[in-house]
């Protein structure tokens, strides 16, 4: 079902949307070579000429329902924001919607693993043996490392003899040291501008046959002790786990962090090789092979692509943790259209960086970043290079605007406060559209900035939103959908598939929001799209080998309104 448009409230009348509170929030999309026939009333004709007088809209259609706009204008602006994120490394991390079989046993069969092992929760020894660790403790100290013969005693007197899931994988203190997630974080897809190094593990995309042990762990250590990135040695990127951070870890443990995290980091991929072995010994590969394909490899092809055939009308579009690879590739496929606006301030370790995509024929003028003078105002808000992009532009009509992009922080800490210091450098008759992945959530909670507060706070500061111009909304109308599955590094935010809808750890949320001044604009429509169609489809998963984002796209048409004489 179509998502557009969101109907007006019981009692707010509006030529734009329909007032018709019965009615549903979504209706049908008009099938291929469809033809309405309606029969006009007077009053009805004698509006419609109103409009098209003076010029207000050009052209109306019912794709999206009554208050939709078509055609060009000076008066509609048509935008869009899309966090474009998702999936990076590991295609098994979220919880997919997929119609194939064999990858829903799969990811029902290692939920099982991991739940229920029974007597296949054997020692670690059975898959990463007392030869493979001598190996790797030769390797350490052939670089240099002290403490190893330290690490080589937890070894024999801890770690060979702990069960694989419970003394491991799910052992929750060792989550908290980070042993096992650090290095994977570190080491599991290392992008270089010839393209990415991954590590040998079941969750990237590397390439070659894991289908053994000794397969996997030929080439593990060849590719930690032995491949050069980035003019450095993959071994010598790991980092130290510091206490200051992760207070589980004892002092020997973070004297002995980098052999101990590449000991533990091995066994974990151990472990992980030898559950998809026995499990789905001819299916994982190839099933793993596909899901790269639609989700890492081809992601940034298929992103632009609903970019520029769903939303290629969009005057402006915002995008959010984009990687710097993005920002080439876009400049190529849509640098024609759109002026690519990135911040001059991106991280490209991080790599998660706020763009706006800003159309050439209805913005001409070349834009004016001010995104430092911002941030400059901001104290200890958790603001990171990248995530705040922010320009003065005028318009083909020589109007004056601000554009701004940004992505929050994981628990939205930083979304008002940034809101604040774009506000106190708004330039004077300026008008506002500003695009952000807000991280704000359905549910009130200590520590988490909630969406209705935010919504709230932006109509305080004479703000609008996609929600309209009331500080209440609706927190159902959510923007993301997803959960983790137990084939990651951090099993604590593991979601069973049958608790997809109850539990605290799925990402279920209206995190999107498109602000704008209300004395400029005033809002036709708007609605969310989770397939790259204009559609949402409200309890389905995303991503999906279709859409590659785990944020759906959140689109409005607004009315530029005539600025009223003092």
């Amino acid at each position: 079902m179509s998502d557009f448009p969101i109907r007006s409230r019981k009692g707010v009348n509006s030529p734009y949307v329909s007032s018709d509170a019965n009615m549903p929030e979504t209706k049908p999309p008009r099938e291929p070579g469809a033809a309405y026939v309606f029969v006009p009333t007077l009053a009805a004709c004698a509006l419609l000429l109103l409009y098209v007088g003076v010029g207000v809209v050009t052209g109306v259609s019912t794709d999206y329902g009554v208050s939709s706009v078509r055609g060009s204008s000076a008066n509609v602006l048509r935008v869009a924001t899309w966090n474009v994120a998702a999936i990076n490394n590991n295609p098994f991390e979220y919880w997919i919607t997929h119609d194939d079989k064999a990858y829903n046993k799969l990811m029902s069969d290692v939920q099982e693993f991991v739940s229920n092992p029974g007597e296949r929760d054997v020692i670690v020894e059975e898959v990463f043996s007392d030869q493979m660790w001598d190996s790797l403790a030769k390797k350490m100290k052939s670089v240099g490392w002290a403490g190893v013969d330290e690490v080589d005693k937890m070894w024999k007197d801890d770690f060979r003899s702990r069960k694989i899931v419970g003394d491991f994988l799910t052992d929750a203190t060792l989550g908290k040291k980070r042993l096992a997630s650090m290095p994977d974080r570190v080491t599991n897809t290392i992008r270089t501008e010839n393209g990415n190094v991954m590590r040998p593990t079941v969750i990237n995309c590397f390439s070659g046959d894991l289908g053994t042990q000794e397969k996997w762990f030929r080439e593990w250590l060849t590719f930690m002790f032995e491949t050069r990135v980035k003019n450095q040695m993959v071994y010598e990127t790991l980092l130290p786990i510091k206490r200051s951070k992760y207070p589980a870890l004892s002092e020997d443990e973070e004297r002995l962090s980098i052999p101990l995290q590449t000991l533990c980091g091995a066994i974990f991929d151990a472990i992980l090789v030898h559950m998809m072995n026995s499990i789905a010994p001819t299916t994982w590969q190839p099933l793993r092979s596909e899901l790269c394909a639609a989700l890492n490899s081809q992601k940034d092809s298929r992103t632009l692509e609903i970019l520029e055939r769903t939303y290629g009308d969009a005057d402006v579009l915002f995008v959010q943790e984009a990687a710097s690879a993005f920002v080439k590739t876009a400049s190529t496929a849509l640098g024609d259209k759109y002026h690519i606006l990135a911040p001059s301030s991106m991280d490209p370790k991080r790599d998660q960086n706020s763009l706006v995509f800003l159309c050439k024929k209805r913005f001409p003028s070349t834009a004016s970043e001010f995104t430092d003078e911002v941030l400059s105002s901001l104290s200890k808000a958790p603001v990171a290079n990248g995530d705040l992009y922010a320009a003065t532009v005028f318009d083909s009509s020589n109007r004056p605007f601000v554009v701004a992009s940004f992505h929050g922080d994981t628990n939205g800490l930083a979304t008002i406060p940034v809101t604040d210091a774009l506000l106190e450098k708004l330039p004077e008759n300026h008008k506002l559209l500003f695009g952000l992945d807000a991280n704000t959530y359905e549910k009130e909670r200590e520590g988490y900035q909630g969406a209705a507060k935010y919504q709230a706070f932006i109509i305080e500061k004479g703000l609008a939103s996609q929600h309209g111009v009331d500080s209440s909304i609706d927190v159902k109308r959510y923007t993301t959908f997803n959960a983790r599955t137990y084939l990651q590094p951090q099993l604590n935010k593991a979601v069973a598939f049958d608790e997809r809808y109850t539990n605290i750890n799925v990402d279920r949320n209206p995190k999107d929001f498109l602000l704008y001044t209300p004395r400029d604009f005033e809002l036709v429509d708007t609605g969310r799209d989770n397939t790259g169609e204009r559609t949402y489809t409200e309890d389905m998963m995303f991503p999906t080998l279709k859409f590659p984002s785990d944020h759906g796209v959140t689109a409005a048409t607004l009315r530029l309104l005539p600025r009223r004489r003092v």
